[in-house]
């Protein structure tokens, strides 16, 4: 929690003085100073500053934020300064800060290591325009440039060899609109133009050494929040009660990574690529949902430990979670796929396992996507219930629905796929031994499994008579469907117990 709500800090300080419409409504340079230290606030953070006045320009200096670490593990002390407000005179506010603003934190655990850095916050472009009203106040922006470097670092009282950290932004247009009430609302949508990261420091504690460079295309992210004025970011329970959600998607294009670890003459490098893709997040109360996509993906690797160079490739690798958090008695749904599409490697890996080419080497492909309803008795962030659910006698919930929307398994040759899906009785516990009785089907269809024995074989990876036992279990199963090498199967299961397998009872 620590590196989150440092992270939080870092990124609502800076990240604000990248946000910034036209409104017939008015604000002042002092009210949006005070929205600013009252959104801080609302994050635990205890402010202060020097204000200084001058004719139609507010200017902040020797800005500091101060928090309690969790679990009274010590203090974060922020520091930032040069940020100034002007009243336009037409009932709107710019921001501007310094083209070249140092951050300090300093981080002092009551036990571990204490850290301290400085950032310096970098741009060029700098247009930023608050207006609305105080209750509702919209950030247009336009930055030309921001970068965040490394400036220092001092980890228990050692400088470590920093080559260079940085991150920097181009052309980066977007609008935020935040929003007071019982909660604080926001609204945000941002497009950036190309952005570059560089990492390049040394082992404090050897003679290795960490470079790193990466460049992207550009990202955009659009979504918003709703969020209590006064929260503990480290009580997250709490904070979901009281109100808290997100939800946002962000998209990336195509982009291009490279590395090199030296671990004391050891050297590993590497590069990775990828086509673009995005991620999404929504959290509230009720539910917890997370999904990524990557496209045309390259992964190479080599030297240090690894025996032979790695080269990896996919058209698509791809996530989604959906799960319920909180307690419920009615049924809540929930999902989970995962796919990684057209994987493929080197032919001097596959060598290692085929090296007579037997197999075939076509990209290969691991595909689910599962949905379902259950009933959920704990709230299931709550430490407290989630430890009373798990070791108390009573279930902590309920699967009510299961469905296989889609299955593909695709490799050396042959291809699995399916879909089908169950609904369970939870009151009847002794069909099926202490499972919920399930009823409803599944549809399997196999390609090429025959082939693909037979390769195994030839390759002296099976033996014969252990294949010829395989296929006869899949004679009890399967049956003969249209095309080649083609097998389909039905399995069937009713409440009453019992199985069926293309119409002929199992059990």
């Amino acid at each position: 929690m620590t590196s989150w709500k440092t992270t939080s800090a870092c990124t609502a300080a800076i990240g604000i003085l990248l946000s910034g419409s036209a409104a017939f409504a008015e604000v002042t340079a002092d009210q949006v100073w005070g929205d600013w230290k009252n959104y801080m606030s609302g994050f635990g953070y205890d402010l202060s500053s020097n204000e200084n006045m001058s004719g139609d320009t507010l200017t902040i200096t020797d800005i500091t934020m101060t928090t309690s670490l969790p679990d009274e593990g010590g203090s974060l002390d922020l520091k930032m300064g040069g940020i100034a407000f002007t009243n336009n005179g037409d009932g709107t506010v710019s921001v501007s800060v310094p083209p070249v603003m140092p951050v300090t934190v300093n981080i002092a655990p009551t036990t571990g290591e204490t850290v301290d850095l400085t950032l310096q916050y970098t741009t060029t472009g700098y247009t930023v325009n608050v207006s609305g009203d105080p209750d509702d106040m919209t950030y247009n922006y336009l930055v030309a440039s921001a970068a965040i470097s490394l400036d220092r670092l001092v980890v228990n009282g050692l400088a470590i060899d920093v080559g260079e950290a940085s991150l920097s932004i181009a052309d980066l247009i977007g609008s935020t609109n935040m929003q007071l009430g019982d909660l604080r609302q926001t609204k945000q949508k941002f497009n950036t133009g190309p952005i570059s990261f560089a990492l390049d420091f040394a082992d404090p504690e050897g003679k290795g050494r960490v470079v790193a460079n990466g460049d992207y295309e550009g990202i955009s992210f659009e979504g918003g929040g709703s969020f209590p004025v006064d929260m503990d970011i480290n009580d997250i329970v709490a904070m979901l009660a009281s109100g808290f959600a997100f939800d946002g998607t962000y998209t990336f294009k195509s982009g291009a990574t490279s590395f090199n670890i030296d671990d004391n003459g050891k050297v590993t490098e590497g590069s990775t690529k990828t086509g673009g893709g995005r991620l999404a997040v929504t959290m509230n109360q009720n539910l917890l949902q997370y999904g990524a996509i990557s496209d045309n993906i390259e992964i190479k690797m080599s030297g240090g430990d690894i025996p032979l160079p790695i080269e990896l490739a996919m058209k698509q690798w791809g996530f989604n979670l959906l799960m319920p958090i909180a307690k419920s008695d009615a049924e809540q749904d929930f999902a989970l796929s995962m796919n990684i599409t057209d994987f493929s490697v080197s032919d001097l890996l596959w060598g290692l396992a085929d090296p007579t080419a037997t197999l075939p080497r076509d990209p290969a492909t691991i595909a689910f996507d599962l949905s379902g309803k259950a009933k959920l008795f704990f709230d299931l962030l709550d430490q407290n219930q989630m430890q009373a659910a798990t070791t108390g006698a009573e279930a902590p919930g309920e699967l009510n629905e299961l469905k296989l929307n889609s299955l593909t398994v695709k490799a050396a040759g042959a291809e699995l796929t399916g879909d089908g899906g169950f609904t369970f009785d939870n009151s009847d516990l002794t069909t099926f031994s202490g499972v919920p009785a399930p009823t409803g089907a599944i549809d399997l269809k196999m390609v090429g499994l025959n082939g693909l024995l037979d390769n195994l074989v030839a390759m002296g990876m099976l033996p014969e008579d252990q294949v010829t036992g395989m296929r006869m279990m899949m004679g009890m199963f399967a049956v003969v469907g249209d095309g080649d090498d083609t097998l389909t199967s039905k399995i069937e299961v009713s409440g009453d117990g019992q199985i069926k397998a293309n119409g002929q009872r199992l059990k």
